[in-house]
């Protein structure tokens, strides 16, 4: 298999929706319209493909100077425990560069996966929920 990584390749809301079913990850994959504005608004997206098939994303929003928040990262899950998943967020941070802090908010049960591909684990982070 012949994984190539792109960030210049455009994505639409269907390819996102299908791709958030077939990883697992709770998102509104039945929304387009919001999935479209996730995909418009967002200051990087990185993504993986296994030909035409878009098998993992990394998508964030970032001021490029201090820090950025990941506000996903999900593969497919025929395609998991792969290294694309951490293939994806070393494109993220080298874009990024050194200086920029990289932040995100995981599953409950993906909180084992992160340390394993570098993410320190903060309790010092508060929310506000939105509403579904």
């Amino acid at each position: 298999m012949n994984i190539k990584y792109k960030s210049d390749r455009l994505i639409n809301a269907a390819e996102m929706s299908n791709l958030f079913k077939a990883s697992g990850i709770r998102r509104p994959y039945k929304d387009l319209p919001r999935l479209q504005s996730m995909i418009d608004h967002a200051d990087i997206i990185w993504t993986a493909w296994d030909n035409e098939k878009l098998v993992g994303i990394a998508r964030a929003l970032t001021d490029y100077s201090y820090c950025c928040y990941l506000s996903d990262l999900c593969v497919d899950e025929e395609y998991q425990k792969m290294g694309i998943g951490k293939e994806l967020v070393r494109l993220l941070q080298e874009q990024l560069g050194e200086e920029v802090t990289l932040v995100l908010l995981s599953a409950p049960g993906a909180m084992d996966y992160y340390p394993m591909i570098g993410f320190n684990k903060a309790d010092n982070g508060f929310l506000i929920p939105r509403k579904q």
